[in-house]
């Protein structure tokens, strides 16, 4: 039998849960704490239905998110008319970012990085580093391998993150952070508090 394919396996999940995991109805804290770090235009990558996007662009930024599933991607369009705040929200697969015509000063990346295989992580870096222009910034929320346990995502070490932003990045801030989930989902469960992670906040030198 062959593998579950990435995009069956998160339709699946936004399918059977009225709220999958990851969407917490709120942005991560690690993304509050450094919203000032953050610059005006703004591409979210993985933006699932849209809450970071859509607090960032309620803070005053020019927002775009984009996801490669359609069912969230609706989500977020209804989520952004309910809260009367305007961003764009487009179906697009990760590794296809550095095709946008758009600039940005800025991606924020909520538990994408850590979805990827190896092969997959470094087209995902590529891509970035092509979409982005010098002094544009990164940040990334991901799992850590500090997080216990096997459920959820691929776990991510400080070693791994400074491997992959080796060429073309100058890392400035590998920091300890919690991912917060919705609760009482099993396969899903993690550290009281939030599962141990990484924010990482890289430029494009």
């Amino acid at each position: 039998m062959a593998a579950e394919s990435a995009e069956d396996r998160f339709s699946d999940y936004y399918s059977a849960h009225p709220r999958p995991p990851w969407d917490i109805g709120r942005p991560q804290a690690a993304f509050v704490a450094a919203a000032d770090q953050i610059g005006p235009r703004v591409l979210d990558i993985g933006c699932g239905t849209g809450d970071l996007a859509i607090w960032l662009a309620g803070q005053g930024r020019t927002v775009t998110g984009a996801d490669f599933l359609a069912q969230p991607i609706e989500r977020a369009r209804e989520k952004a008319a309910a809260a009367g705040v305007e961003a764009t929200f487009l179906q697009l697969d990760a590794l296809a970012v550095g095709e946008l015509p758009e600039r940005f000063d800025a991606v924020t990346d909520c538990g994408l990085f850590h979805t990827f295989d190896d092969a997959g992580r470094a087209a995902y870096v590529a891509a970035l580093r092509k979409l982005l222009e010098s002094g544009a910034r990164a940040f990334i929320l991901c799992f850590s391998t500090a997080e216990p346990g096997t459920d959820g995502p691929r776990r991510v070490s400080e070693a791994e993150l400074r491997t992959a932003f080796a060429a073309g990045w100058a890392i400035e801030s590998i920091e300890p952070a919690r991912f917060e989930v919705v609760p009482g989902i099993p396969g899903a469960e993690f550290t009281p508090g939030g599962a141990q992670a990484w924010f990482t906040q890289v430029r494009r030198v």
